[in-house]
């Protein structure tokens, strides 16, 4: 018998440049509050703050675990379209754009920020995507399981601080043990 080969997708090809990500939390407010605010969150620049905090503390963490190296990279621009909704669904398909060691820019980031209606009073915030380390020298000989671990607490701390935001606009404290993002039954995430 022969031996299996991978064969590459027509339509994805040999994808081996990301890591797949995703995370998910509920929410104590109701799916339509949720969707009224995440647009505004878009426009009030939180998605931004919560994408530069994340993508740092990310660099952070990986260069404790890669070195030096694997930190030269920096967030440059991140792009978000349009809420989109459809079958009980609302979401915005976001990008972030990082600046490599050589100075060329690269997509770090492809996901969609989604929102779904899990009870009356309860929202699921979901994000799934690619993350990419940086091309060339800094993301050169990078350990996968390393990436992976990078590649999840960014996209963790990333969904917890737009919980947050959903959850607490500015300016409006939520009342005390309530309102906080938490992860749903039988997630072992930590």
């Amino acid at each position: 018998m022969a031996a299996a080969r991978l064969v590459p997708d027509p339509w994805t090809g040999s994808v081996t440049d990301h890591v797949v990500v995703g995370d998910r939390v509920l929410l104590d407010i109701s799916f339509r509050a949720a969707r009224a605010r995440l647009p505004m969150l878009a426009s009030d620049g939180v998605l931004l703050g919560a994408s530069e905090e994340a993508y740092g503390e990310g660099i952070t963490g990986l260069v404790q675990l890669a070195g030096p190296t694997a930190g030269q990279t920096r967030l440059a621009g991140v792009s978000l379209d349009n809420l989109a909704e459809a079958d009980h669904c609302a979401h915005i398909a976001l990008r972030w754009e990082a600046i490599a060691a050589d100075g060329g820019l690269f997509a770090a980031l492809d996901a969609d920020l989604m929102l779904v209606p899990a009870g009356d009073l309860t929202t699921a915030l979901a994000l799934a995507g690619a993350y990419r380390p940086q091309p060339g020298p800094g993301g050169a000989g990078l350990d996968r399981a390393i990436v992976r671990r990078c590649a999840a607490a960014v996209t963790r701390r990333f969904v917890a601080r737009v919980a947050c935001a959903l959850v607490h606009p500015a300016g409006v404290a939520g009342p005390a043990g309530r309102g906080a993002p938490r992860r749903p039954p039988g997630d072992d995430k930590p």
